[in-house]
């Protein structure tokens, strides 16, 4: 489908609903890990107490491709897996779910990534990893698809990618190959605690790149950690501490709430939409992925803030359907079931 423009050269927001943009310059890179995820079949117990285990492709950057393919975008995932049943398996889910993943790569010599996710009776999550190493921290400079990266009109990475060589290596390279094409970088800062050698160290890390991206976005509980204790609905914290020179949009997601946004121009709150939660587990993949398939044929967005504050809406929404089913993956919203939802909140 074809950009419909409007007579100030912006595309019809109409355009978002029915369908959904489709353009040759629209696709979305997503850089970094993708590994099984395994979860109690109940909610509510921990780890110990779990009597069976069902097990989910996990990943917030394939999350994220996913989340932007079901709702009609256009997205490939750059990462590896073990050459082993659970990375063929994930690859193959890539596939079915319409995300090209000829930038994936197979390690013979490390396995798939695991990760168990308690779900506690809140909906929350804790996590316990086995990963030393997993194949998705062994991705070389030299395994990257580069004409891939550069076919991108935004390239999303988080921070896992940061933590070991040579995966950041190949993090930044790809980085720096998609900057000089002209795509947007988005950043989710994804905080996994327990994967870095300390709290510095992913303080450190995460904040090691943080200046060139354009796009961030970032949790309360996320700011709290990176600013050593700051207020995180404090909007001088935010501008002051996180917002740089060249950044075009921060996001910060608030869980039920719905999220704020912070441009170079201007700032406000988008509210959340409301639903019964049964598993929080990608709910930020799906926001991210919400916003990502709107900004990346509009590129523009984050100029205009009706059309920003209406594509936060939309990827509240995507966030909001996610948390009403297990897993990520399969929770993933359609763009018909986001407008929906939409139409019912207001």
């Amino acid at each position: 489908m074809a950009d419909i423009p409007t007579s100030d050269g912006s595309k019809d927001l109409s355009m978002y609903s029915n369908g959904g943009p489709e353009t040759n310059g629209s696709l979305v890179v997503c850089f970094g890990e993708m590994l099984i995820d395994f979860v109690p079949s109940v909610s509510g117990v921990s780890l110990a107490e779990a009597p069976a285990f069902q097990k989910a492709p996990g990943g917030a950057p394939a999350n994220v491709a996913v989340g932007i393919s079901r709702l009609g975008g256009s997205s490939a995932f750059i990462g590896k897996v073990g050459d082993d049943d659970f990375g063929h398996m994930l690859a193959d889910i890539l596939k079915k779910n319409k995300v090209n993943n000829s930038g994936m790569r197979f390690d013979q010599n490390a396995r798939t990534a695991l990760a168990f996710v308690t779900l506690r009776s809140d909906g929350e999550r804790e996590f316990m990893f086995f990963r030393n190493p997993s194949a998705d921290m062994l991705l070389h400079e030299s395994e990257l698809d580069v004409n891939l990266i550069k076919q991108a009109s935004i390239f999303h990475y988080g921070s896992i990618s940061l933590i070991e060589e040579p995966c950041k290596s190949a993090h930044l390279a790809a980085m720096a190959i998609a900057k000089k094409s002209g795509s947007i970088l988005s950043y989710d800062v994804n905080l996994r605690v327990p994967l870095w050698p300390s709290e510095d160290a992913a303080r450190d890390g995460i904040m090691s790149i943080w200046d060139q991206a354009d796009v961030i976005k970032v949790s309360e509980d996320e700011i709290t950690f990176l600013t050593r204790g700051d207020d995180p609905y404090d909007d001088n914290v935010v501008l002051n501490k996180l917002f740089h020179p060249n950044l075009k949009l921060l996001l910060v997601s608030e869980g039920p709430d719905g999220c704020r946004y912070y441009t170079q121009q201007f700032k406000g709150r988008v509210p959340g939409v409301k639903v019964k939660p049964v598993d929080t587990t990608g709910a930020g993949d799906a926001f991210v992925g919400g916003i990502l398939s709107i900004l990346a044929s509009d590129t523009n967005l984050y100029k205009d803030e009706t059309r920003l504050r209406e594509a936060l809406l939309f990827a509240n929404a995507c966030g909001a359907l996610t948390v009403t089913k297990k897993g990520a993956i399969p929770a993933m919203p359609t763009r018909d079931e986001v407008q929906k939802i939409l139409k019912h909140d207001r």
